[in-house]
């Protein structure tokens, strides 16, 4: 495990693809989280936040898990009101951009909760925000080779862009947060909040309680980035994307390729 976790963290400090998986694909979900666990402890940077993602039920393993969870570190976040903003993806690897519905916690999460309703979900003190993942990772057939493999590379995430907050989300209808993803002006995706299964009270639930079952219980200012909304789009280097959200703003982003991290100590 620990060797796949170096190969990983690796390649993104040094901005560069891998021709494949680095080992043996791991047996679980438990098992890949262990590999995180051990590349987020390598990682020079500090959590911010968690991704959550979508399993496929063909692709669920015995926990049963219909989703799964990546780290976002604080210096791959951005906050915009405006104007473009510039994103790294790999080039040779996995890149692509995903619409996000973002909560930010308000208040600790209680740290012995380990099983959540949407309803308790909604119930914890949170502000929703628009947004935009950065999906990407070194090994281009990320997605391609399942859940396993993209938990073991911090859950396919190299970044979070977030816009305007979204007033009162508790009061709203997910019906009522629809949003539409250009690539180079190229319509590629409509949505919403309803495109997640289960909705965005749903999606909370899981990453609370998975955070928990993992010893990472989620705590106030904690973001989480709640699944793709209008599908993941893929995108290179020197493409620009733009989410609408209707009503509430849009983000413009350009990508750009990777480049080495600075090999000294660069925690926030």
């Amino acid at each position: 495990m620990a060797d796949i976790a170096d190969a990983f963290v690796g390649a993104r400090r040094e901005g560069r693809a891998l021709p494949g998986f680095p080992g043996d694909v791991p047996e679980d979900l438990v098992a890949a989280y262990r590999v995180q666990d051990l590349a987020i402890a390598q990682w020079p940077d500090r959590v911010v936040g968690w991704k959550v993602g979508f399993i496929a039920p063909e692709r669920r393993d015995v926990s049963g898990d219909e989703r799964l969870l990546g780290p976002i570190f604080a210096r791959q976040l951005q906050l915009t009101t405006g104007g473009q903003t510039r994103f790294q993806v790999f080039g040779g690897g996995f890149g692509a951009v995903e619409a996000e519905y973002v909560l930010r916690l308000e208040a600790d999460a209680p740290a012995s909760k380990t099983d959540w309703t949407p309803e308790e979900a909604a119930s914890v003190p949170s502000t929703l925000f628009i947004g935009m993942e950065v999906a990407s990772s070194p090994l281009a057939t990320i997605n391609q080779l399942g859940p396993r493999v993209v938990v073991s590379d911090f859950g396919n995430n190299n970044g979070l862009v977030m816009g305007a907050a979204i007033p009162d989300w508790t009061d709203r209808s997910d019906a009522s947060l629809t949003c539409t993803t250009w690539i180079d002006g190229r319509h590629v995706g409509q949505g919403g909040a309803t495109t997640l299964p289960g909705g965005l009270r749903a999606a909370f639930a899981f990453a609370l309680a998975r955070s928990a079952r993992r010893g990472r219980p989620l705590k106030a200012g904690d973001l989480i980035a709640t699944g793709n909304a209008t599908g993941i789009h893929d995108i290179l280097p020197g493409q620009q994307a733009r989410i609408d959200f209707d009503g509430h703003g849009s983000i413009e982003c350009l990508a750009t390729a990777a480049t080495p991290k600075d090999e000294g100590d660069w925690r926030a």
